[in-house]
């Protein structure tokens, strides 16, 4: 197993009979280090305490009466928080099953910090076993937030917390940060691009959610004449994408889909889509109804694939042997938030799963 991810603490959880992640001791602890739990030098007596029973037995039950003994209210809060999410993945047995009965319930109240550390080892499950760097890039859409940009024709996609920290620091650290306070010259520091050149490198480097992935599925080169020239990128980020994305279909829901990018729909039959995020769940929603969509609108769509079951009995009968488009868009700020839910919630199924 590559532990390209330490922080998803894969390693640390258990497998049940078919295969789901179980929680353990070992992987709940790591919690108790989030900022929003560590003791600072004013915690009180009873926050120590409890922080250092949870320490010792993290599966320890815990009452509203020993969260109430905690003299900060905001401490409380976070207690009870990962109280809460911790209980209820106890309860479900299996991260698998949490996340599903939490997407499910139609009330998530989770804070999202929560979800993106169960999403992230589900994800790692699935690519545990990968060699391709692109493909690995591209599963870290499903848990962390990307900023998107486009530049020299091509669609980047970069790890905004890695983004927003070069930009801060410009790769220098916190000398780098003091130097940007204080507006002395600094240059700033690049993020790589990944390709084939520099996919080995990956591997290698302890930050490798700063490489840059390249969404464009195409390349189109323009030969004179007004002629252009279409060829299929052999690293497509897009391509990858959709492979971990048959991955977490088949995985959580037990059917086999084939995902592939697209340049468009011109599909006269069209009849179902799920957008992957907020913005492209309204823009297919204004496409399909024949909405007239401005061309920046239009812009922010940065990703379409087609999703075809391989076994069409699966799908609700009216919508049988049918294909199902998907849609990744950006938000208005340029920020891409997949929500790898919509494709478990949204495909016409045939049967509850």
């Amino acid at each position: 197993m590559h532990d390209f991810w330490p922080s998803s603490g894969l390693r640390l959880l258990g497998r049940d009979d078919r295969g789901w992640l179980t929680p353990t001791d070992a992987w709940l602890r790591r919690f108790l280090d989030l900022p929003e739990l560590q003791l600072e030098d004013g915690s009180c007596r009873a926050e120590r305490a409890l922080h250092a029973a949870l320490e010792a037995e993290p599966m320890r039950p815990v009452g509203s009466a020993e969260v109430g003994r905690l003299a900060d209210a905001d401490v409380q809060a976070n207690y009870t928080h990962f109280l809460g999410f911790r209980d209820a993945l106890l309860a479900a047995g299996t991260l698998e099953a949490y996340y599903l009965g939490l997407i499910r319930s139609g009330a998530i109240t989770v804070p999202p910090l929560f979800i993106d550390l169960v999403v992230e080892p589900l994800v790692h499950r699935l690519v545990q076993d990968s060699t391709d760097a692109f493909e690995v890039r591209a599963a870290e859409l499903l848990f962390r937030l990307q900023r998107v940009s486009v530049r020299d024709g091509q669609v980047l996609c970069a790890d905004a917390q890695q983004a927003d920290l070069l930009n801060q620091t410009g790769g220098f650290g916190d000398l780098g940060r003091l130097l940007v306070q204080n507006k002395a010259p600094l240059k700033a520091a690049q993020m790589a691009v990944l390709g084939p050149d520099t996919a080995a490198d990956y591997w290698h480097d302890a930050e490798r959610h700063a490489h840059l992935l390249v969404l464009d599925h195409d390349a189109v080169t323009e030969i004179g004449h007004g002629l252009l020239f279409t060829t299929r990128r052999p690293h497509s980020g897009l391509a990858a994408l959709a492979r971990v994305l048959e991955r977490w279909v088949a995985h959580l829901l037990g059917v086999q889909v084939r995902i592939t990018p697209q340049q468009k729909i011109a599909d006269d039959a069209w009849r179902w889509h799920i957008g992957l995020d907020a913005t492209a769940s309204v823009l297919l929603d204004d496409l399909y109804l024949g909405h007239e969509v401005a061309l920046d609108r239009l812009r922010r769509l940065v990703g379409l694939f087609r999703l075809d079951f391989a076994d069409p009995r699966e799908m609700q009968p009216e919508l049988a042997g049918k294909p199902v488009y998907l849609g990744l868009a950006t938000s208005d700020d340029g920020t891409l938030r997949l929500k790898p839910q919509n494709l478990l919630l949204n495909l016409p199924l045939a049967r509850a799963v």
